[in-house]
């Protein structure tokens, strides 16, 4: 649908992406606004119920790797014991509670993958807690993420096999990056800063799942990856502007994703998952 950034930006002229999204996507798949609307609620559900189920301190992996940390970050958040204040403590949690729930096998939107899937849910939940945002803003957002999600997976990859974690966390931040955008009032060139920023912070993050398992560090990263996507909106929003091209970064992440090695492209035999330790059953 979608071929560049630049495409997304034009398009949406003095608008926001997420209807010149909707707008195309009823055109091209020949469907009225209600259903293409009524799909994305449906997903915003489910992102939902993923967080608020993530948050149980029994949920645990069938590899015990991964579990039950979601429930100890949050009661750290609402305890004062951060030092990131609430915003971000509340963000980090959803985003390793629903990365949680998906390695304990639940049902999460892969957004753009399971294993980024904490991300963009968290962006979404924490603008709607903090700042009042309804349903209907979150989903216009989800437009805008799918929108620049397209462009990423048709210019480079969302694949961690095939381009290392940046693909996945590093295409989910950015997804993330350019909904808050929107959401906080920000331009469509911006919201298009914003990708730009998040890929350029996380260019050359390699998957390196330990004993091949989307568990560790993935869950993890979705932590890294939403505080990405918040710095990222927030350099956008105060005016700075991306110094480089973004459409040249996810070209450039393309390039990096090519030039690594298969050890670090989710075989497991590299980065953390050749610790000494990860060795060990």
């Amino acid at each position: 649908m979608f071929q560049s950034l630049q495409e997304l930006v034009l398009g949406a002229g003095e608008g926001t992406i997420s209807d010149f999204a909707i707008k195309r996507q009823c055109r091209e798949k020949g469907e009225p606004v209600g259903a293409v609307l009524g799909k994305m609620y449906a997903s915003l559900q489910v992102m939902r119920e993923a967080v608020a189920a993530g948050l149980n301190p029994k949920v645990e992996s069938v590899s015990g790797l991964t579990g039950g940390n979601a429930s100890l970050l949050n009661k750290a958040v609402l305890s004062g014991k951060t030092a990131g204040g609430t915003l971000l403590g509340k963000a980090a949690t959803r985003a390793l509670a629903t990365a949680e729930y998906n390695a304990a096998m639940g049902r999460i939107v892969a957004a753009p993958t399971a294993g980024a899937c904490g991300i963009l849910p968290a962006a979404l939940m924490t603008m709607q807690d903090e700042y009042g945002a309804t349903d209907d803003h979150l989903v216009q957002a989800l437009f805008t993420a799918g929108a620049v999600g397209i462009v990423i997976a048709h210019r480079a990859s969302v694949s961690g096999a095939q381009g290392g974690c940046q693909a996945e966390c590093g295409s989910a931040a950015a997804m993330a990056a350019a909904a808050m955008v929107e959401l906080r009032g920000g331009t469509a060139a911006q919201a298009a800063d914003a990708c730009g920023f998040a890929l350029m912070n996380v260019m050359g993050l390699v998957c390196d799942p330990v004993h091949g398992l989307v568990e560790v560090p993935c869950v993890y990263r979705n932590v890294a990856g939403i505080s990405n996507a918040l710095v990222s909106c927030d350099l956008a929003l105060s005016g700075i502007a991306c110094p480089l091209p973004p459409d040249e970064l996810i070209d450039a992440m393309k390039a990096v994703g090519d030039m690594l090695p298969s050890q670090l492209r989710e075989t497991g035999e590299g980065g953390c998952a050749a610790c000494p330790s990860a060795a060990q059953p």
